[in-house]
């Protein structure tokens, strides 16, 4: 398979709309934002997984 790494345009629109509300996080703001998306990031790949095995 040819994954794009490319971003979509929605999602850099998204991206810099993320960029700029974070910018006004304190530190450990910042630090509990990033566990977050690492969080959901890590469930996403497992979901990923799960579906993949349900193909196969």
């Amino acid at each position: 398979m040819n994954f794009p790494n490319e971003l979509t345009l929605e999602q850099q629109f998204r991206l810099q709309t993320l960029k700029e509300q974070v910018q006004g996080l304190s530190r450990e703001e910042a630090q509990e934002f990033l566990l977050e998306v690492l969080r959901q990031m890590m469930v996403k790949d497992n979901l990923v997984k799960h579906l993949l095995k349900q193909t196969v």
